[in-house]
């Protein structure tokens, strides 16, 4: 028999928890006999003194086991169970191309995705922007649409991990958030709730990131891997760029657009293009759906040029509520603002930095985002024809354009996207968008 002040004792420490004691842990953080307190000040002792990889192994292994598990015995002899996550950023739509570009080349991917909040765009948010589109349902239901359609992004049912919910929460108002340990535990609990045979991890660093520096990054990609591998889940991950907005828009009906329009084999925005066909990549050589990068980088372009890729994405939206036409006129669905104007700079020059947060903040100021947990959001507005780092920029080339629907909110907004932009006189160099790999 355990007491919880000698667990958390313990770990305020240093020492290590033993496999016994974090599942007593875990179980009491669910069913309700560990206080909110308890939690917390478990939370800020790892937040100080972190943990091994072998604790951080049994904690996610234990929130894993504190609800159900989903299997995919149906799924054996048709192909792999595979799954992308991102650690969030500006602009990031990139789970909108990954789950039916994966499912076109014969994947299931049953992702279970989150909603916004702060600076970071949520494609669950995104997907509201499609009317009927449900992210809310259950596990029957999920791995239904996951097998007829290979894809379905949805949120967590409460199922699943259901101590990294109260966890979560917890840490979320005490200031642990950043622990490595518990952010590895509480995204891979989910994952291995999931049922997956392979994951691929896109960890963002950068201006508009969570890890704002590459040593940063660098740790929690390399705890990630290493624990998901310690758990029986073979997992890769790549640190990409977020030091500017990924794609050319920000804002979810847009974002669902720019979407579509990769999707439909429009034009491209090079990094989205360059960070996607990685993580396409890595994620069908994991599921044995490739042999080599070549391989697997034909396969991509053949599903998107076929439009296959897209196929898929329909039967996404369609089996989970949203509209049987959707793919063939998005324009029809998609709400748009009041107003739209271009949005130019006082200078001339070549854009060389942009505050990538400040960029996300801009779109809550527009009622794009949330600054509050259960805020309503207004999926309209944003920003399109978003100019990246080294475009050269005068009083006539506009940087960007924004959407509002309303004239004070536009005034704000545009006010904070260009107060986030520096320009010099010569052209910077550029940075690649995919800073490493880890493909333990």
């Amino acid at each position: 028999m355990f007491l919880p002040q000698e667990v958390i004792r313990k770990k305020r420490e240093g020492q290590e928890l033993s496999s016994d004691e974090i599942a007593y842990f875990v179980k009491g953080i669910t069913s309700g006999d560990m206080s909110n307190s308890q939690i917390a000040a478990l939370a800020m002792a790892v937040f100080f003194q972190g943990m091994s990889i072998t604790e951080t192994v049994n904690l996610t292994q234990s929130m894993t086991r504190s609800g159900e598990k989903i299997g995919w015995s149906e799924l054996h002899d048709l192909g792999p169970v595979l799954d992308k996550h991102s650690t969030g950023g500006v602009g990031d739509k990139l789970s909108l191309l990954v789950a039916p570009i994966i499912a076109a080349c014969g994947g299931y991917v049953p992702m279970i995705s989150g909603r916004g909040l702060g600076h970071t765009g949520g494609t669950l948010d995104k997907l509201d922007a499609i009317p009927g589109y449900q992210t809310s349902i259950n596990i029957k239901r999920l791995k239904s649409i996951t097998k007829t359609a290979g894809c379905a992004i949805v949120g967590q049912t409460g199922d699943l991990a259901p101590a990294d919910k109260r966890f979560y929460a917890i840490r979320d108002i005490t200031a642990t958030v950043e622990a490595i340990p518990l952010i590895t535990a509480s995204i891979l609990s989910k994952k291995l709730s999931a049922g997956l045979d392979c994951l691929i991890m896109d960890i963002k660093v950068g201006s508009g990131a969570f890890s704002s520096t590459l040593s940063m990054a660098e740790k929690l990609a390399e705890t990630i891997v290493n624990v998901a591998n310690g758990a029986g889940l073979p997992t890769r991950a790549l640190i990409t760029d977020m030091d500017q907005v990924l794609g050319s828009t920000a804002g979810n009906a847009l974002e669902i657009k720019e979407a579509w329009s990769y999707l439909s084999g429009g034009q491209k925005e090079e990094r989205t293009d360059i960070i996607n066909m990685s993580l396409c990549s890595e994620l069908l050589i994991l599921g044995n759906l490739a042999k080599t990068h070549d391989d697997a980088h034909n396969k991509v372009i053949t599903v998107l040029s076929n439009g296959k890729a897209l196929e898929h994405f329909q039967k996404m939206i369609s089996g989970l509520g949203g509209p049987t036409d959707f793919c063939e006129r998005p324009d029809s669905y998609l709400q748009s603002a009041k107003y739209c104007e271009d949005i130019y700079l006082d200078t001339s020059g070549y854009l060389a930095s942009m505050d990538t947060r400040e960029i996300g903040m801009a779109v809550v100021t527009l009622g794009g985002g949330r600054s509050k947990a259960g805020q309503e959001i207004d999926h309209a507005v944003g920003f399109d024809h978003i100019a990246p780092l080294g475009t050269r920029v005068d009083s006539k080339y506009p940087v960007a354009r924004i959407h509002a629907n309303s004239q004070d909110q536009l005034a704000r907004a545009k006010a904070r996207y260009l107060n986030g932009l520096t320009v010099v006189d010569k052209a910077p160099k550029q940075q690649h968008p995919i800073l490493k790999s880890l493909v333990n």
